[in-house]
């Protein structure tokens, strides 16, 4: 029985060297690095011009159209400009207002609702300035803000004269009205 015992023990400590891991990994295989391609000499490489990251529109901010169909936000000048309907004699008329885009981001998320825009529609019949009243996510409301940017109206009238006036407008969402296709 001694000698049995002993057999065993000697074949589990064998075994267990045998089969046991010294913890050790093995080394990594080092992978190749592409060589970089060869340029022709005598061109020059071409410098890509960084733009700037476009601007989220946020509430109580004020935005300004740009030629190039992007927003800009404005710093408070701390300039009070333009009047409020009730302060002229003849309110500021909208006579063509675009619609605006409905994101596809927004439209598979089921986005909808109301933006609410305040536009300071200037005496020259440009749209100056553009006050974020309730925003949208999804970039509905930089998209009202471009449609808005789009308004045409005839000016306000005070004493006689043509002046600026803030104009509210509301842009609606809503998926009955929205198209795969379409704005």
């Amino acid at each position: 029985m001694g000698k049995l015992l002993l057999t065993i023990v000697i074949i589990l400590g064998a075994s267990s060297v045998l089969v046991a891991q010294s913890g050790r990994r093995k080394d990594p295989v080092p992978v190749p690095t592409p060589t970089p391609e060869e340029k022709p000499v005598g061109t020059s490489p071409k410098t890509v011009d960084p733009k700037a990251p476009p601007v989220t529109a946020e509430k109580n901010e004020e935005y300004r159209c740009t030629e190039d169909g992007t927003l800009a936000h404005v710093i408070e000048d701390g300039v009070t400009r333009g009047f409020q309907p009730k302060q002229v004699d003849t309110q500021a008329e909208i006579t063509a207002r675009p619609e605006p885009k409905y994101t596809e981001q927004a439209r598979r998320m089921g986005v909808q609702g109301l933006v609410v825009l305040k536009l300071l529609l200037m005496s020259e019949g440009n749209v100056d300035r553009i006050f974020v009243v309730r925003p949208l996510p999804f970039v509905l409301t930089e998209s009202a803000i471009r449609a808005a940017c789009s308004v045409k109206f005839k000016p306000a009238i005070k004493e006689g004269d043509k002046v600026d006036q803030w104009v509210t407008v509301e842009y609606g969402f809503s998926l009955t009205k929205s198209s795969i296709y379409g704005p």
